[in-house]
């Protein structure tokens, strides 16, 4: 018998293979650019961290923590877990870091992994990616607000996601939403036995979740419960008139919707959620909000305040792919697709040529494909061909005593002669034509 074991990911986990990695790498440069324009760093986060970061943070009672959380005993006996979700370590290292001293607000982005133990579906895995962003300071000015949802829009309008909507809404603060928690709460109990298990449990743990209700019977029977925009008390409903008036300003096309948000006590006023097609009826793709009591609940200075978001990275590349927007060959690519040059070379003489004018040639930004052996002219030509190489460079002992190389357009066979010089503007204007 054979005691060969063939290995396979975990269930709910998955290898991210090329193609597809070409374009999670431009997706995340992108964010990089776009954010850096608005004046935001890269935090880089620790991936497990106390267990009771995230119980104090996400809230010891939701499925998050009771359920999804991997969780394990350290050596020292401590209970550390695998992040859940990055906003509660940024806001830890915030405080650890005294990053309050700091002018102005403080703007910070990340990107990784995050883990959770859910049922896998489409776009949604156990280890997933997130690209998320956090403001936090002494304001809450709405024109903040308004700025990092537009830092957002500019993000998928540069990504070219096409259908992105914009949800928002406001959820009051501790001042206002008490008393509509309570009002829903007993509106709840009135139609108690046409719920499901679900919503009947969070009738008392959390009636704002059950506005989160995907089940096609409980739809009519939401639609008419009292809706929070008409509990807001003054300060919250100026706040949020105010934050629309700022998006009216930046351009950005909203809808309001009632049903949009948060159910744990440190989130407040606006929340928002961008949704995307191809991703079926669990369609959003980023959703962030206010959380102005999230610093001051993990043990930082109670004056400062705090907005982010997240964006789940699996199910943005997801909805890119739908939409046409993903990478399409199998090989690191250049502006054409494939490689900008494939290098032929034949004979001892004309490797070591070819070895450094594929280094000049990497070192001006082009993509070079160099074979690590000699092959004979077909089947080196056919081997660039496959790899969807713009163009073939050949040099052989003609081209050596020549001073000059052969060049080859793969698309339609015509070639020239031409010297180094002639190749790198031959190239260039050949790439800006792609453009």
């Amino acid at each position: 018998m054979s005691d060969k074991v063939k290995f396979q990911a975990i269930k709910g986990v998955r290898d991210i293979l090329p193609p597809e990695s070409a374009l999670w790498n431009r997706v995340e440069q992108v964010a990089r650019e776009v954010f850096g324009t608005f004046g935001f760093a890269e935090i880089r986060l620790p991936i497990f961290e106390p267990t009771e970061l995230f119980a104090r943070s996400v809230g010891g009672d939701t499925d998050i923590v009771s359920k999804e959380m991997y969780s394990f005993e350290d050596r020292d006996e401590s209970s550390i877990s695998l992040r859940p979700e990055a906003t509660a370590s940024v806001v830890r290292a915030y405080i650890e870091h005294g990053m309050q001293v700091l002018p102005g607000n403080v703007k910070l982005y990340y990107m990784g992994p995050m883990f959770r133990r859910e049922r896998p579906q489409k776009g949604r895995y156990r280890q997933f990616y997130q690209i998320g962003a956090e403001v936090l300071g002494a304001s809450d000015a709405p024109g903040i607000d308004a700025e990092v949802i537009e830092m957002l829009m500019r993000l998928f309008e540069r990504l070219k996601l096409k259908g992105a909507i914009l949800n928002i809404n406001s959820i009051g603060c501790k001042q206002c939403r008490p008393a509509y928690v309570e009002i829903l709460r007993g509106e709840l109990q009135k139609v108690r036995e046409q719920l499901g298990e679900d919503s009947k449990r969070r009738i008392e743990t959390n009636p704002l979740r059950v506005l989160d209700s995907k089940l096609e019977h409980e739809q009519g029977i939401i639609e008419k419960l009292p809706r929070i925009a008409e509990h807001l008390c003054a300060e919250c409903r100026t706040h949020y008139d105010e934050v629309k008036r700022q998006l009216g300003m930046r351009g950005i096309v909203y809808q309001e919707n009632w049903r949009l948000v948060r159910g744990l006590d440190y989130y407040m006023r606006t929340t928002f959620e961008i949704t995307a097609p191809g991703l079926g009826s669990q369609n959003a793709v980023c959703g962030g909000g206010r959380y102005d009591g999230l610093v001051e609940l993990l043990g930082g200075p109670a004056t400062t305040k705090g907005i982010g978001f997240a964006i789940g990275t699996d199910r943005l590349v997801l909805s890119l792919q739908e939409a046409g927007e993903g990478a399409a060959t199998g090989v690191p690519a250049g502006k054409g697709g494939g490689p900008d040059v494939y290098l032929a070379w034949f004979g001892a003489a004309a490797q070591a040529a070819a070895i450094g004018l594929g280094r000049r040639l990497r070192d001006a930004g082009f993509v070079v494909e160099l074979p690590a052996v000699d092959l004979k002219f077909g089947k080196s030509l056919g081997l660039a061909d496959r790899l969807k190489s713009r163009h073939a460079v050949i040099v052989g002992d003609d081209e050596l005593a020549a001073g000059v190389v052969t060049v080859k357009r793969l698309a339609d066979g015509t070639q020239q002669k031409l010297a180094e010089p002639e190749l790198f503007s031959y190239l260039r204007a050949a790439q800006a034509a792609s453009e």
